[in-house]
């Protein structure tokens, strides 16, 4: 499926991006283009990978003729460009909107013009009963999505997203965090000892975007089932991992925006999920303006249902959370004394 085309990943110097060069530079893809703002993370990237299949443009999501021109001859697309910090947009909610929400529309427009074939679009847990500017632009997005693939020719492009909980070690999380305060001596801090995160690793995310890649339809949304751990017992993890098991923790309260739990698919969503085995399918709701209201048989299937999330889920003790730990490579370096960067 991938010999001899051209992919483009949006946001591509960032984690996921970088973890999917590493599975990609040696395939037999003709190209991978990198479609980012920052020209000096593209530069590092350049450097760093020194491969002939990398090719770089310098644009924003935010504007449609950059997006336009770059994906001009694209076979296939993930869109991974977002702003994802929950405080920063909960102070600039406007600008979480203008890349997040209008900046997609910018991606699928343009795919959709220059009949890119695929389109993967990576949401987030945060979009599932939002209650911050991020997961509520990221929500936004998702809508777009949908409403994009209702009005295109399948034949020719075919949009479908993911949407994945904490990813461990990604760039901003707080994996790294936690690391340099043991490294500098200082407590770790934690915002509240009983929140709930899905964990998982970049190579997860990665599987998770294939795999809707390869079994989307217009519409869908996938979601990976994923274990989840506190806050309290990834903190405890690090620290015994790090043999500093005595390490001080501390609680510093809830930040702007933050929830106790996140949830993967709503009530609602469940209802209606595929179970594929390590993962959910999500279709879209394809009724137009005219459908009628729900009877009284679909309210009572809502009611009963449950929705997916992270209390709920599968949940890691102390000792489970270091065995997923120890499938991050630097973690397994930094475990053995390695004096390595706390980064993927």
């Amino acid at each position: 499926m991938f010999s001899n085309k051209v992919l483009m990943i949006t946001g591509g110097t960032g984690s996921f991006g970088n973890a999917v060069l590493k599975r990609f530079l040696d395939s037999n893809l003709k190209e991978i283009r990198i479609f980012s703002r920052d020209e000096k993370k593209q530069d590092d990237m350049r450097k760093k990978y020194n491969h002939p299949k990398l090719k770089f443009y310098i644009g924003d999501v935010r504007d449609f003729r950059s997006v336009l021109n770059a994906t001009r001859g694209v076979d296939y697309i993930f869109h991974a460009a977002a702003l994802k910090q929950v405080p920063s947009c909960e102070f600039h909610p406007m600008e979480a909107v203008n890349t997040n929400v209008l900046g997609t529309e910018n991606v699928l427009e343009a795919a959709i013009q220059n009949e890119v074939k695929r389109v993967v679009c990576l949401s987030t847990d945060k979009a599932v009963y939002p209650i911050n500017a991020m997961g509520i632009s990221k929500a936004m997005m998702e809508k777009v999505m949908v409403a994009k693939s209702r009005n295109v020719d399948e034949t020719k492009t075919v949009i479908c997203g993911t949407r994945y909980g904490n990813v461990m070690a990604s760039r901003g999380s707080v994996i790294p965090l936690f690391i340099d305060q043991i490294r500098a001596g200082q407590p770790i801090t934690i915002t509240d000892p009983n929140m709930t995160r899905f964990m998982m690793t970049l190579a997860d995310a990665v599987d998770l975007v294939l795999y809707a890649f390869e079994h989307g339809n217009n519409g869908d949304i996938f979601v990976q089932k994923a274990p989840a751990a506190t806050v309290e017992v990834l903190a405890q993890a690090l620290t015994h991992l790090v043999n500093k098991p005595e390490h001080p923790i501390n609680i510093i309260g809830t930040r702007h925006g933050e929830k106790l739990y996140e949830a993967l698919l709503s009530r609602e969503e469940m209802t209606c999920a595929e179970d594929m085995g390590d993962y959910f399918r999500v279709p879209p709701d394809l009724r137009d303006l005219n459908y009628a209201k729900f009877v009284e048989v679909g309210e009572e299937t809502i009611s009963r249902a449950e929705d997916y999330n992270s209390h709920n889920t599968e949940r890691l003790d102390v000792a489970g959370m270091q065995n997923l730990l120890l499938k991050l490579s630097f973690m397994k370096a930094i475990a053995n004394g390695e004096l390595v960067a706390a980064e993927e």
